[in-house]
C-alpha cells in the first residue's frame, strides 16, 4: 500500500490528485477564426482542461499573433484551465521551430498571464529546461513535463526513470506517453505506472499507452495513478484519444 502521500496540484477550479482522473481536450486550429470557433464548441463540452496545441496555429512564429490568439482564447473559455502546448515534431507535432524559439514561446506565454500551465519536453537541454520552470513557477504558472514515444513502448524501469527525471527538473506533474506494439506493451506501461505511484511519485504523473491498443490506460488512470486523460471533441491530437462523453460514460462505469 501507499506508505507517502503525493502532492495534489490545483490550477484554478480543478485539482490533479492521485485517485481523481482529469479530462483533458485538444484544441486545434490552424487559423484565429478556426481557433475561436472550434474553442466555443470545447467550452461547453464538461472537459476540466484545455490544450492549445500551438504547433497546428499557422502563426505561431508571429508573438502579437500568439498573444492576440491567448487572449480571444482566454475570453471565449472563461474559468476552463487552459494549457499552452508547442508539441515539436519528433515528439509528434505538426511543425518545427528552434530550440531557441520553442523556450521564447514557452515564456512569453507562462508571463502572458493568460495560460495555466504550459507543457515542456523532456528531451531539450537541461539549464533551459530548469530557467523556463523557473519563469513559470514565478508566474503562478503549472508545468507538465513531457515525453512521447509514437514507435514502442520502453522497458517498465525507463518509463520510471523518465518519470523521476522530470520530477527532478520540478515538473509539477511529469507526463509519458508511449505506443504499444503487443497487448504487454500495454501492462508496461500500466505497471510503471503504479510503480511509480506506489514507490517514487512526489506528485501526481499522467500516463497512457496510445492508439485503440493502448485504449484501456485512458480510462483506469484513477486504478494505476494517472490523474489526467485526454478526450476529443472533434479532431484527435493523438491515435486511441476516446470523444469526451464515451470517456466520462466509460470512466463512470468503472468506478
Amino acid at each position: 500500500m501507499d506508505t507517502k502521500m503525493t502532492k495534489a496540484v490545483t490550477v484554478k477550479n480543478i485539482t490533479f490528485k492521485e485517485g481523481t482522473t482529469l479530462i483533458c481536450v485538444p484544441l486545434i486550429g490552424k487559423t484565429l477564426d478556426e481557433l475561436k470557433a472550434n474553442a466555443r464548441t470545447l467550452a461547453t463540452a464538461g472537459a476540466d482542461l484545455i490544450e492549445w496545441r500551438i504547433d497546428h496555429f499557422t502563426h505561431v512564429r508571429e508573438p502579437q499573433h500568439v498573444h492576440q490568439a491567448l487572449s480571444d482564447l482566454r475570453q471565449i473559455l472563461a474559468d476552463i484551465p487552459l494549457l499552452f502546448t508547442f508539441r515539436s515534431k519528433k515528439e509528434g507535432g505538426e511543425t518545427e521551430i528552434s530550440d531557441e524559439a520553442y523556450f521564447e514561446l514557452n515564456r512569453q506565454a507562462a508571463l502572458s498571464g493568460l495560460v495555466d500551465l504550459i507543457d515542456i519536453e523532456l528531451f531539450n537541454d537541461e539549464a533551459q529546461i530548469r530557467a523556463v520552470i523557473d519563469v513559470a513557477h514565478g508566474a503562478g504558472v503549472k508545468v507538465i513535463m513531457s515525453n512521447h514515444d509514437f514507435y514502442k513502448t520502453p522497458a517498465q524501469e525507463d518509463i520510471i526513470y523518465r518519470l523521476r527525471r522530470m520530477q527532478d527538473l520540478g515538473a509539477d506533474l511529469p507526463k509519458i506517453a508511449v505506443m504499444p506494439q503487443t497487448p504487454q506493451d500495454v501492462l508496461t506501461l500500466l505497471a510503471a505506472t503504479l510503480t511509480m505511484k506506489e514507490k517514487y511519485a512526489t506528485r501526481p504523473i499522467i500516463t497512457m499507452s496510445m492508439a485503440k491498443m493502448g485504449g484501456v490506460s485512458r480510462v483506469t488512470g484513477r486504478l494505476f495513478g494517472s490523474a489526467m486523460t485526454f478526450g476529443t471533441v472533434g479532431q484527435a491530437s493523438a491515435p486511441g484519444q476516446i470523444a469526451i462523453k464515451e470517456l466520462r460514460e466509460m470512466m463512470d462505469i468503472l468506478y
